[in-house]
């Protein structure tokens, strides 16, 4: 596996009537070095998340090490799981969204795919527009908290 990746930027991307996201180029490049696999996935059903199997799997590690009372973990992996699959990347760039979480996030046709580093959001982009941009502004106390990170 090759260093972290560097996922950025907005892709629009398309999910065909049968589940599966076409991976923007921009960012299949970057995804190339971690392997076939995948975890996709959401904590809200709100939108998608595609994590790199092994980045996927460090947040796993990290998970296990908490004793199986822990609740945080508890509420993670429950929703994790409930929205969760692992998936295998096909020959034509492409991922399958579960059905579950299709529906919920309600991506389908033309989506929003959102570099965040270390993994992808894919989101309606409508919907996205409404919570993450419009709804959910940038604030003078984000930004002070990120001018204390040196950002």
């Amino acid at each position: 596996m090759k260093g972290l990746a560097t996922l950025r930027g907005r892709h629009m991307a398309t999910v065909d009537p049968k589940g599966r996201l076409k991976i923007p180029t921009a960012f299949k490049a970057e995804l190339e070095g971690y392997g076939p696999e995948f975890f996709v996935t959401s904590l809200d059903g709100q939108f998608a998340q595609v994590y790199p199997f092994p980045v996927w799997r460090e947040m796993e590690e990290k998970l296990a090490a908490l004793p199986s009372t822990h609740k945080p973990k508890r509420k993670f992996l429950d929703r994790a799981n409930y929205f969760g699959q692992q998936v295998r990347i096909d020959a034509q760039g492409r991922v399958l969204i579960p059905m579950q979480l299709r529906d919920s996030a309600a991506v389908r046709g033309e989506v929003a795919v959102i570099g965040q580093l270390d993994h992808l959001d894919v989101w309606n982009d409508e919907r996205f527009r409404e919570q993450q941009i419009e709804g959910n502004q940038l604030t003078d106390a984000d930004m002070d908290e990120l001018s204390k990170l040196g950002i």
